[in-house]
């Protein structure tokens, strides 16, 4: 995809506007202040800009597809588990962080019905919220959105593709040392500088070849911001990742931050910023840990194809059309999403004893 003179303009914009941090912090900053940055400085940021993002094909202009764009099926099949939740836990509102094109919102507000009280959407994108409330506009007041978490939430927490855009640091281990690796300005662009650091992935690597990694303190922050906000209910997180001896794995040197622009990928987060999605992989070990360690209960982990099913997404789908038949495959095969994605939830601590559906086979906790 060639950028348009538009996407050059705002790209510009942005990169003038990183130059000037990356000064005021003395010539150096942290990928991970990078990468906050250019996905969401107001206005400029990949996720505070208008392109779009979510579709299906390249040719509508997006950048990539979710889950909820490929088939209603999963926002009925992730309602199915919430009205679980909702019940077990006595409560009558679903939180969503992060709702992108509002399409999963809409599923589970369809799905759920009169059982629900309120929908709240927290999402940092102006762009994004726009385009949710158009679409949600016939929920009228029982759709609500908010900026920051209250002091206390009751209710069931979704957030699907949520913590692989939350910035990350890179660590990389160089001739046996390790470095953080953040951006300087370098001939009128961009490019990667590392300083000693203490900081270390949380197992050890094994080897002593050259190695890129990430931590993750801003989505484990995230997690414990929850655990100390929910009074009751459940969180259940969707999104791209492994249990961290896979994710540290001595053969996984490269890392794992990647770009999407077109439907197509790239490693190259320093190139077109503004114009181009930044992610990571998720450790789901320490996204569990840190909910325990702020007082969640871990109540399942396992792949999103796994939870799907226990959640009836193929029930009735006998005589569905091939196109939609494809769509649901796509959820669930393990070399489409169905194994990459996984999916982690947690219990508010003064809990009721429950299991929730989608882990009732399957469940892969004992890997954490």
């Amino acid at each position: 995809m060639t950028p348009t003179t538009d996407t050059l303009i705002l790209t510009t914009g942005l990169a003038a506007h990183i130059a000037k941090a990356i000064e005021a912090a003395g010539g150096w900053l942290g990928f991970d202040e990078f990468m906050a940055l250019a996905l969401y400085t107001p206005g400029l940021g990949y996720y505070a800009n208008d392109s779009r993002k979510f579709g299906l094909m390249p040719g509508s202009g997006s950048d990539f597809v979710t889950a909820p764009e490929l088939s209603p099926r999963f926002g009925q099949a992730l309602a199915r588990q919430a009205a679980q939740a909702l019940e077990a836990t006595g409560t009558a509102e679903v939180w969503e962080f992060g709702a992108g094109s509002g399409a999963l919102a809409q599923q589970v507000l369809e799905a759920l019905g009169p059982k629900l009280e309120r929908y709240t959407i927290v999402d940092l994108s102006g762009s994004l919220q726009a385009r949710q409330r158009e679409r949600l506009a016939a929920y009228g007041d029982k759709v609500q959105w908010a900026a920051e978490l209250p002091p206390r939430m009751r209710g069931v927490v979704l957030g699907n593709e949520v913590l692989d855009a939350m910035p990350v640091k890179l660590l990389a281990r160089l001739q046996g040392s390790w470095h953080e690796r953040g951006v300087v300005v370098h001939k009128g662009g961009f490019a990667y500088a590392d300083q000693r650091t203490a900081l270390r992935p949380p197992v050890e690597v094994e080897g002593t070849h050259d190695y890129l990694t990430e931590i993750h303190p801003q989505a484990e922050g995230f997690v414990a911001t929850l655990a100390d906000r929910l009074e009751a209910g459940a969180v259940f997180l969707l999104d791209y990742g492994f249990p961290e001896h896979e994710y540290y794995h001595p053969q996984r040197s490269m890392g794992t931050v990647m770009c999407h622009r077109g439907h197509l990928a790239d490693a190259d987060a320093l190139a077109d910023v503004g114009g181009k999605d930044i992610t990571a992989h998720v450790n789901f070990t320490g996204i569990a840990l840190a909910g325990q360690e702020a007082g969640l209960e871990v109540l399942g982990y396992t792949s999103q194809g796994r939870f799907l099913l226990n959640c009836g997404l193929v029930d009735g789908m006998e005589g569905a059309p091939l196109e939609q038949r494809v769509m649901v495959q796509k959820l669930i095969a393990e070399h489409e999403m169905g194994e990459l994605f996984k999916v982690i939830a947690f219990g508010a601590k003064a809990r009721p004893v429950w299991e929730p559906m989608g882990f009732a086979a399957g469940d892969r906790m004992h890997t954490l």
